[in-house]
């Protein structure tokens, strides 16, 4: 029985042993990557050609290695009027009859550029005050257009009195300068004069390779600007424009403005004592008062007292402007001064030397005076007192 039983473990065994060597094998278990929502883009395929370059050297060790030249070279225009004992403009100087100084240090004169186009600024009081004057500024549109102006020019018109006003932007229209002239109308009583040249130094501030100048017709006194005299005169110095006044007499126009409506009296006339001898009229007893405006007021001739007094000390705007600029201060009191006034302005312009130098001494920052001389006796130079420049190291 025994012997029965190891048989069958024997032959049991020896099955088991067959299957497990005709079973394929299993292999083991292995986590799956996730499978991306979208579809899969297969790597792009690069040849050995389309290999990447090595990236160039650094921005700044190119720089290091390239040599950096620096320009500082400044250029002066030195704007020069001549004239003889007459006060005649004198032509044909060349620019070797000229002695130029910058900060009394001799200079070396370049050129003599002698043909620019213009550029102007117009400005005209229209205050109140100067409304019988504005009649006579209206007749003198061709004569600005034709002698100042001219074909190669350009213009702008400009008013003020308490405001500011641009009439005509820049043009070389002379017909459009004329149509500004005839729209001033008389405004307030203000005259912002140094506001006007303000803005007249922004206009002209851009304009390159250009004579840039300033023509005010207006009286001397300025009455509530906001600019400082003394900034816009640094300003029209630093972009090299040039200033000419044509000065309205405060004694006419003292004497031509409307008057002002007088202040009501706040006494009846029979409430003032009266003189014995005086009827008991009211316009008797105005007259002996000074009430509603029959009396003489002595306050006019007063302030002009005191503005004449004070102007012996303090600068009026323009002579600020054109002793600061090399332009000229001119009057007027009829039509044809006026008209011989803008004559000789434009005279004067376009037969002026524009002397041109690179200054020797720049390492000397502030303030530098010019001085011009001329080599022929008898003449007399008018110019520019100077510019301001940083100092620049050599």
């Amino acid at each position: 029985m025994r012997y029965l039983v190891h048989l069958a473990l024997v032959a049991a065994f020896a099955a088991l042993t067959y299957a497990v060597a005709q079973s394929p094998a299993i292999p083991m278990a292995t986590p799956q990557a996730k499978k991306p929502a979208g579809p899969v883009i297969p790597p792009p395929v690069v040849s050995p050609q389309a290999a990447p370059k090595p990236a160039p050297p650094a921005m700044e060790e190119q720089e290091d290695m390239t040599p950096t030249f620096r320009d500082s070279v400044q250029v002066v225009l030195v704007p020069t009027t001549v004239v003889d004992r007459r006060g005649e403009t004198v032509n044909g100087l060349m620019p070797q009859d000229f002695v130029l100084y910058d900060n009394d240090k001799p200079q070396k004169v370049n050129r003599d550029v002698t043909i620019l186009p213009l550029s102007f600024v117009i400005g005209i009081q229209r205050s109140s005050n100067v409304e019988k004057i504005l009649p006579m500024i209206k007749k003198t549109g061709p004569v600005i257009s034709n002698l100042l102006v001219g074909h190669d020019g350009e213009a702008a018109v400009m008013s003020f009195d308490h405001r500011v006003e641009v009439l005509q932007d820049f043009t070389r229209d002379l017909d459009k300068i004329d149509a500004a002239l005839d729209k001033l109308k008389p405004g307030g009583t203000n005259n912002r004069v140094v506001d006007m040249v303000n803005q007249a130094t922004y206009m002209l501030r851009n304009k390159k390779d250009r004579r840039k100048v300033v023509l005010l017709i207006s009286e001397t006194l300025d009455r509530s600007s906001e600019a400082k005299p003394r900034e816009v005169a640094t300003n029209l110095q630093l972009h090299n424009i040039e200033v000419y006044t044509l000065n309205i007499s405060r004694l006419v126009t003292r004497l031509t403005e409307r008057p002002e409506v007088p202040r009501p009296d706040h006494l009846p006339p029979g409430a003032r004592p009266r003189v014995g001898v005086a009827p008991m009229d009211p316009t008797s007893q105005n007259q002996i008062t000074g009430a509603q405006g029959f009396g003489g007021d002595a306050i006019p001739a007063f302030v002009e007292m005191f503005r004449g007094v004070k102007g012996l000390f303090i600068r009026n705007p323009a002579e600020l402007f054109t002793d600061f600029t090399g332009g000229r201060e001119y009057s007027f009191l009829t039509q044809r001064d006026l008209e011989r006034a803008i004559s000789r302005i434009g005279a004067e312009i376009r037969s002026q030397y524009v002397l041109s130098y690179v200054p020797n001494n720049k390492i000397e920052g502030g303030f530098h005076k010019i001085r011009v001389e001329v080599r022929k006796p008898g003449l007399k130079v008018t110019t520019r007192p100077g510019y301001w420049m940083a100092g620049i190291p050599d």
